[in-house]
């Protein structure tokens, strides 16, 4: 039977993802998932966290738990103002408060009584697409509501797992960061998908920066073509320094 267009590409692009995590995860390994079963709390904390530091954003959530308690609908009824003074050390509290109001008001109208909780019934894809149809919730917010709410195998991509999968050549380099969730799910296994896009983020944060990636230190210079580039240059680089006296 021919192979089908694409599908040695997928195969390769496993293969990687399988001797990524075997270099990373010794390294950033992280802790085992444990979903918190709360997807309204994490959806509430993701678009909280947006545009702001893990600090802030944590705060931030503390504060509205410590005001309403885990009462969405306090919190979905709120007088503006007040929300907005709640959750103001999370930045841009305005935009913030207006989009948690009016997502909470939403998912009454989006779900059954199950709420978000429904989700787990369905294929990730599925799930993803139900939750962007609420209002204000992309890819990555839907993505971290699937993974860290209700423990589904959904890979969030965020500034660092885009740009470091496309470095990789784990996705196309024209694949959008929209795409690119259903396109890394597509070459990670289920059980590695938690691993993955912690491992990613500490890659990029921490090595694989945006202007000035490290790659001379980096875990996976050998395995990357970006790197293997970037090692051409700094070669040539040298080369055009030295004195031909």
């Amino acid at each position: 039977m021919p192979e089908v267009q694409g599908q040695g590409e997928d195969l390769d692009r496993r293969t990687a993802v399988r001797s990524i995590l075997e270099r990373l995860r010794p390294l950033f390994g992280p802790p085992p998932l444990v979903p918190d079963h709360d997807p309204v709390g994490t959806l509430v904390s993701t678009i909280l966290s947006q545009h702001t530091s893990d600090r802030n954003a944590d705060r931030a959530f503390d504060r509205l738990i410590a005001r309403y308690g885990a009462d969405w609908t306090r919190v979905a009824t709120a007088p503006p103002a007040e929300l907005i003074a709640t959750i103001a050390c999370s930045g841009l509290a305005r935009v913030k408060a207006a989009r948690i109001q009016a997502v909470l008001r939403a998912i009454p109208e989006h779900f059954s009584a199950a709420g978000l909780a429904s989700l787990t019934a369905l294929p990730v894809a599925e799930a993803r697409r139900r939750l962007t149809a609420l209002p204000g919730v992309g890819p990555k917010t839907a993505s971290c509501v699937l993974l860290f709410g209700l423990g589904m195998p959904a890979l969030p991509v965020d500034t660092h797992v885009h740009r470091v999968a496309r470095r990789l050549g784990l996705i196309d380099p024209t694949t959008s960061a929209e795409e690119a969730h259903a396109a890394l799910e597509a070459i990670v296994a289920p059980s590695e998908v938690h691993a993955m896009h912690v491992c990613l983020i500490r890659l990029g944060r921490e090595i694989c920066q945006a202007r000035h990636p490290r790659c001379s230190i980096c875990p996976l210079n050998d395995l990357c073509p970006s790197a293997q580039i970037q090692d051409t240059r700094d070669v040539r680089a040298a080369g055009k320094g030295v004195s031909r006296s």
